[in-house]
């Protein structure tokens, strides 16, 4: 799909995005930047992502995914593609990760499945960036089988719930206003009608945030929920008693043409660095660029940014035509996080020691990136879903 396909009232979209993070975001970070290099993140980052969200929500463009029934902006899933495409090519910490457009700690299409008074407590506060949740549906044992989850979900006094389990991996967690948590209240159903959705306040008696996850990205670090009886009244469950997992697959698609757009723009943003770099680190009396094997790794990682890229964006526009995109969304996600990977360890190679070194920043991306093939669907797994699609 080319420039000249893509819709005008989009590119404008994204250029009201790009004129944002310049003019907003980026002197923010840069007056942290010696401290980015040393760390790759710095100590007020979780505040400073906070302030944007709510900047972004008075802007527009956190409710933009959402349906206009519910105040949001019905953006198209390309439309979506490309504004998180151009966040995550500027290369900027809080350009991402949250700050501008929510992934699964703010409002999401899940929240749909919302009554009126759970939309007036809760999505309705995540629209407009006053509330933090979180998606506690990982468990130690239940990852890519999530079906496999162990937290009860058990028939109290009156019309209540009690809550006993424990998640981890849980992004967001350790900020989050509520949880939405999925439990077992039917051990024989199972996916098939025995697992719910919970509407679970952070301060509610027994909740605990046990640890903080520290993972090899220094920009994500998920934690442990603890629930140990967790009294929950029966107007906090989400949805139907017992369908609660076919909740928590609607919003798959979007989150996953979400990270294929965030692979994009990182992809781009470190190409963009290594071209440069290439046509002014000299090597033997020449740039480097000159040089026939760092030409093939740079022209490498062009080829399969440019074919990445327009796989993505025709995913999405047939999603937006009506597909079901189960075999789209998960190709989408397959291919783009597949390439950023490559596309990262060649950008190290290319800048050599210096690639190395924390100062530029280009090992926390390339660090940071690895974790796209395994959230929201290992490749693995992708893999397995679009041989579904094809009769295998």
């Amino acid at each position: 799909m080319s420039l000249q396909d893509i819709p005008e009232e989009l590119l404008e979209l994204r250029q009201s995005l790009r004129d944002f993070i310049d003019r907003e975001i980026r002197p923010i970070e840069e007056a942290h930047r010696q401290e980015i290099q040393e760390t790759g993140t710095f100590h007020t980052v979780k505040e400073e992502r906070l302030k944007l969200r709510k900047r972004s929500a008075e802007l527009g463009f956190w409710t933009l995914h959402m349906p206009e029934d519910v105040g949001g902006g019905g953006l198209s899933f390309l439309g979506q593609v490309l504004l998180h495409e151009e966040a995550c090519s500027h290369g900027l910490v809080l350009a991402q990760f949250e700050s501008i457009f929510p992934v699964v700690t703010g409002p999401t299409p899940i929240y749909l499945d919302c009554t009126g008074p759970q939309r007036e407590k809760y999505l309705f506060p995540l629209m407009r960036a006053d509330k933090v949740t979180c998606f506690a549906l990982t468990e130690p044992g239940a990852g890519s089988d999530a079906t496999r989850i162990q937290t009860r979900a058990m028939k109290g006094a009156g019309e209540a719930w009690v809550i006993n389990g424990r998640k981890h991996f849980i992004t967001g967690g350790d900020s989050a206003d509520f949880a939405l948590v999925f439990a077992v209240t039917d051990p024989g159903k199972r996916a098939q009608g025995g697992i719910t959705a919970f509407l679970v306040d952070a301060d509610t008696r027994g909740y605990s945030v046990t640890r903080v996850q520290r993972t090899m990205s220094p920009y994500q670090n998920p934690v442990e929920l603890a629930f140990e009886d967790v009294t929950v009244p029966e107007e906090n469950i989400l949805g139907e008693v017992g369908f609660g997992f076919y909740s928590a697959v609607k919003g798959i698609n979007g989150a996953r043409l979400q990270i294929a757009a965030t692979a994009l723009g990182i992809a781009q943003n470190l190409l963009g660095r290594s071209l440069d770099y290439a046509g002014t680190r000299e090597a033997f009396g020449q740039p480097i660029g000159k040089n026939q094997y760092v030409q093939g790794m740079l022209v490498d990682s062009f080829a399969e940014l440019e074919q990445a890229r327009l796989l993505v964006y025709r995913c999405a526009r047939e999603i937006d035509q009506g597909a079901d995109g189960r075999r789209q969304a998960a190709l989408a996600k397959l291919v783009a996080t597949e390439m950023v990977g490559r596309v990262a360890d060649r950008a190290i190679q290319v800048h050599g020691g210096n690639g190395f070194m924390t100062e530029l920043g280009i090992e926390a991306w390339y660090r940071d990136v690895r974790a796209m093939r395994l959230y929201e669907g290992t490749s693995e797994i992708l893999r397995a879903n679009v041989a579904k699609t094809l009769g295998l």
